[in-house]
């Protein structure tokens, strides 16, 4: 199974970031890493990530200076060690068999 590295971008959105952090992890598919670029955030998002994550070996966050969602995309994109990459924006929520579903159609 080819790894798929999930890239969320992400400013000052520490207030909805669990949510669609919970809704990457709980795939279907299993072979996944989960990139938080933090776009220079000033809110909490560090600490929530640290908090709620440090035992998940998926997730990685990144820190960045304010350069924008793209730079921090490609930040993201830079970073990923997967066969895909997949992109979910950090207030976006996906079903838990969206990855499945996209790695058996590219496959094909």
């Amino acid at each position: 199974m080819p790894l798929v590295s999930v890239v969320i971008p992400s400013f000052n959105r520490a207030y909805c970031l669990a949510r669609t952090l919970d809704s990457a992890l709980a795939q279907t598919y299993n072979e996944i890493e989960v990139l938080v670029v933090d776009d220079g955030s000033t809110d909490d998002t560090r600490t929530m990530i640290q908090t709620r994550y440090a035992n998940d070996k998926r997730v990685r966050y990144l820190y960045q200076a304010n350069r924008g969602v793209a730079a921090a995309r490609n930040t993201g994109i830079g970073a990923a060690t997967g066969a895909f990459v997949a992109l979910l924006d950090s207030d976006d929520v996906w079903q838990p068999w969206k990855i499945e579903l996209q790695v058996c159609c590219m496959q094909k």
